[in-house]
């Protein structure tokens, strides 16, 4: 596979990060109103971003080899750390709030993680059905 592909097929995830970071910043005052904490959000679309980029370049590490078994370990082995990563960042922010916790932020969060899931999944599952290896 061709970087220029992998990175073309990244592009949509990217996309989100920035619509939703748009959607944070411009409708602060509308979060606030509703009671969302829209930093939380913007802390958690960052660190999502990061991870789904890491776990995206292991996917196509993954599909340039011909092993399936390979491949589908990467997979699980790569949302698996997401999730792990996700609930520790959540659970830190939950214990260190304390009463404090803005539940809307974390509801959010956990949008956001299924979202950038969700879209990554679908990328790797078309760039897979496109590749010759896999």
């Amino acid at each position: 596979m061709e970087n220029k592909t992998a990175v073309k097929a990244f592009t949509p995830i990217t996309i989100l990060f920035i619509v939703t970071n748009a959607f944070f910043i411009v409708f602060r005052s509308l979060l606030t109103k509703w009671g969302v904490d829209a930093d939380i959000l913007i802390i958690g679309n960052l660190l999502l971003i990061v991870l789904t980029a890491f776990s995206y370049y292991q996917h196509i590490c993954s599909l340039r080899n011909k092993n399936i078994h390979a491949f589908l370990r990467m997979l699980k082995g790569s949302m698996l750390i997401k999730m792990m990563v996700c609930g520790v960042a959540a659970l830190i922010y939950i214990t260190t709030a304390g009463k404090a916790v803005n539940t809307g932020a974390v509801l959010g969060f956990m949008l956001l993680y299924f979202a950038y899931s969700l879209s990554e999944a679908a990328i790797v599952m078309k760039l897979s059905k496109q590749n010759k290896n896999a």
